[in-house]
């Protein structure tokens, strides 16, 4: 069992007044502490009802975004993500601006050792997006260039 130590600064899990954003706000992020930092496991995300805008004409844009990350000392907490994640709905960018925007918030948020945000658009035009953004640390660089290298070897 977590101590009250351990969940500080978790304010959101259990709240019953949940207020959805209606712009996007990465101060929605929160932290627990990981029981388990010398271990190396990945935590994985999957949120299939992401929604933002097109910047240019403002019509909405759907998506599936993947996230997967290796732990260091603090991991994000899925009732802030998901609130997190929410805040786009209104967002206006591109998609691969998005991905790239939820990985920079996310690794200043926990200083992972390693991850990734892969996001599969649904088509617009005819045209389908998939954006993919991965980071490492210096112990996991050459693992985020091979992840990079195995999306280019796996593409249709």
């Amino acid at each position: 069992m977590r101590n009250a130590e351990e969940l500080e600064g978790v304010s959101l899990l259990g709240n019953q007044g949940t207020v959805y954003p209606t712009d996007y706000n990465p101060d929605l992020l929160e932290t627990f502490v990981n029981k388990h930092p010398g271990r190396e496991y990945v935590v994985t995300f999957d949120c299939p009802e992401f929604t933002t805008l097109c910047p240019k004409t403002g019509q909405p844009d759907f998506g599936h975004i993947y996230i997967s990350y290796i732990p260091r000392e603090r991991m994000v907490e899925s009732k802030s993500l998901k609130l997190y994640l929410f805040s786009f709905r209104n967002h206006g960018d591109f998609h691969e601006d998005v991905v790239n925007i939820i990985m920079n918030d996310l690794w200043n948020l926990m200083d992972p050792r390693y991850i990734e945000v892969r996001g599969i658009f649904m088509p617009r035009g005819g045209i389908s997006i998939w954006p993919f953004a991965n980071r490492g640390d210096a112990d996991h660089e050459a693992m985020a260039s091979q992840r990079r290298l195995d999306i280019f070897r796996k593409l249709p």
